[in-house]
This record gives structure tokens, C-alpha cells and sequence, in this order.
């Protein structure tokens, strides 16, 4: 199966469907036609120096240039976690609880994919590395994102009923559970839903792209189902873990509830 080359004048055509629907929310006052444009120009811009970067990379095929490479991948998800939350956690806790969680879960769940499942050798192999670290990680921070939000602006709304049930004895981990369970919920069904729409509703990005890029259909289906499971243990293991350390930071050693340690309401 050959794979069709496309052009610059080809994605040239998309773009101009994007800006015909720029035009589109311009005439109908909807206030998101800069916003649109900003965003394809940086999809542009990002993608055509990410795809530079993966040249050399691959050509390369060197540890310390993948170890770079993944670093700078997990500290820009960090800071995209940070700048997602309403409320987040003052002095840098709001990063590093995010970028740990991360780390921990997606890092330790590509290094187990590569090694024991797929095998490429070296196992650090760019090919596969950065792909699948990229896709864990894209994953896992809207998953962290989205607990870690919906946890700490749960706090702060019922943070009445929290202080109430510390006044009644309770501990710091029942005065806060179910608002954990919640935010660990919130975290996970998204690739839950994913997961369960796969192949039926939609067809997963990854498996769309090898098919696309010649690969028979047999092999992209089974990449798509261990993509599907590593990314949805990631998110999982991420979320658990960024919301067990972003909950026990709303208290301190006596258990009193510190929600002074939140910033205020970003919009």
C-alpha cells in the first residue's frame, strides 16, 4: 500500500476551510475567530518544528538526546496542568504535584510498554519512545488536569461541610473523600468513555494514522488496543496519585483545612 505524499498547497486548501469557519464566527459575533486563528498557526508552527526535532532524533538514536526530549515533553504538560486549574495550589505545588504525578505514572508505564511488551532495540528507540510517551502524556494531563481542578474548586465551594465534618471528629481523609472520589472519577472517565467508543463511535487517532500511512489494518488495530490500554493505566495511576497528594496538601499536619494554600479564581 503506497502512502499518498500531500503537498504544502494540499494543507494549504484545509486551511482555508479554517478560516472560512474563522469568518463564520466573526459574522456571528461568537468572539473565538482570533483564537482559532492563533491556534492553527501555532498547530502549524509546533508541528513543523516537532517534526525537525524527530528527524534529527531518529537519525540520531541516542539515550541522552530521547532522556531530553522526554524531560521537556513532561515539564511543558506540568506547566499545562498548572495554568488549567481555577484554583490551584499555591507555591509551586500546583507543577510539581501535576509534573511527579506524571512522571511517575506515564514514564514507569512507557518504560514497561517498551521493555516487556514491544522490544525494539535498543529499547529507547525514538520510532517508538517518543510516540508513545507523547500520547501518555497528552492523556494523563488532562486527566491530572481535570481531577486536580475539580478537586480544589469542590474544596473551596463546600469547604463548610469539610470543616463540619472535622468538627464532628472526622478525620482528614473522610472529611474529604468523597470530593476525592469525585475528582479521581472526573480524571478517569474520560478515557474510560474512549475506550468504550473505540472503533464503534469513532476510530482511535493512532490507528486512523497508520492506516492512513499504509500499515494493514490488523497491525494498527492491535497497536490501538495497547496504546488504548497503557494510556487509560497511565491516566489512571496519574490521577490517583496527583489527587492524593493535591488533597492531603489542603490540610496541614493538625488537620485543619488550609484552603489559604489555593490562589484565587483564574479565569
Amino acid at each position: 500500500m503506497n502512502v499518498i505524499d500531500l503537498a504544502w498547497w494540499q494543507l494549504g486548501l484545509a486551511a482555508l476551510m479554517v478560516v472560512a469557519l474563522a469568518a463564520c464566527t466573526y459574522l456571528t459575533h461568537l468572539e473565538v475567530g482570533k483564537s482559532l486563528l492563533i491556534a492553527a498557526t501555532r498547530t502549524v508552527l509546533q508541528l513543523a518544528l516537532i517534526g525537525f526535532i524527530l528527524e534529527a532524533l531518529f537519525a540520531a538514536s541516542r539515550l541522552h538526546w530521547v532522556a531530553l526530549m522526554a524531560i521537556a515533553m513532561l515539564l511543558i504538560a506540568g506547566r499545562e496542568v498548572m495554568a488549567r486549574q481555577k484554583r490551584r495550589l499555591l507555591g509551586g505545588w500546583a507543577f510539581g504535584i501535576g509534573t511527579l504525578s506524571m512522571f511517575l505514572s506515564s514514564f514507569t508505564v512507557t518504560v514497561l510498554t517498551l521493555t516487556v511488551i514491544i522490544g525494539p532495540e535498543p529499547w529507547y528507540t525514538p520510532q517508538y519512545a517518543i510516540p508513545l510517551l507523547g500520547m501518555m502524556l497528552g492523556n494523563t494531563m488532562n486527566g491530572v488536569s481535570l481531577s486536580l481542578d475539580r478537586l480544589t474548586d469542590t474544596a473551596w465551594r463546600q469547604r463548610a461541610v469539610i470543616e463540619n465534618r472535622l468538627m464532628l471528629g472526622q478525620r482528614w481523609q473522610e472529611a474529604i473523600g468523597d470530593i476525592r472520589r469525585e475528582a479521581m472519577r472526573s480524571g478517569m472517565i474520560p478515557t474510560i468513555n474512549a475506550m468504550a467508543a473505540a472503533g464503534v463511535v469513532s476510530l482511535p487517532g493512532m490507528m486512523t494514522g497508520q492506516i492512513l500511512a499504509g500499515s494493514p489494518p490488523a497491525v494498527a488495530v492491535k497497536y490501538q488496543i495497547l496504546v488504548m490500554f497503557t494510556i487509560t493505566v497511565g491516566t489512571g495511576f496519574g490521577t490517583l496519585a496527583a489527587v492524593t497528594a493535591g488533597s492531603r496538601r489542603l490540610f496541614d499536619e493538625r488537620e485543619r483545612l488550609r484552603l489559604d494554600r489555593l490562589s484565587g479564581p483564574v479565569s
